[in-house]
């Protein structure tokens, strides 16, 4: 297998995401991308797992959780270095309502091909 079928190969990724059915898509599509995923669907389980559960290259954070946001998972992630970016339902939310610089926003539904790019585009720093 080459890199174009595993471009996320040896990368280790954490979804925050509380709708199941979407969390098992997300992990399904990262996983066959090559990527190690631990998953989460509560605010609190994501900020002890960034706390205790080693290394991230990488988050994928559902932008609304219920009636809060995954603003402070976020910026636990910028803490650590870790690039992340938000998954929203809202459409033209755009970047201007995401704390800190440079959080990208891909919109659901999105397409496996623009997902797996905007993550390969943290990994390289774009």
């Amino acid at each position: 297998m080459s890199d174009a079928d595993h471009p996320l190969a040896g990368k280790r990724g954490l979804v925050l995401e509380d709708e199941f059915l979407i969390a098992l898509d997300l992990e399904e599509l990262l996983q066959g991308a090559g990527a190690e995923i631990v998953s989460v669907s509560r605010i609190e389980q994501a900020l002890d797992t960034l706390r205790d559960g080693g290394h991230f290259d990488f988050a994928v954070l559902d932008r609304h959780l219920g009636s809060t946001t995954s603003a402070s998972v976020g910026a636990a992630c910028a803490d650590r270095k870790i690039p992340f970016l938000y998954l929203t339902g809202s459409r033209g939310s755009g970047r201007s309502e995401q704390p800190g610089p440079g959080a990208p926003v891909v919109e659901k539904p999105y397409r496996p091909d623009v997902l797996i790019e905007a993550i390969r585009g943290l990994l390289d720093g774009r």
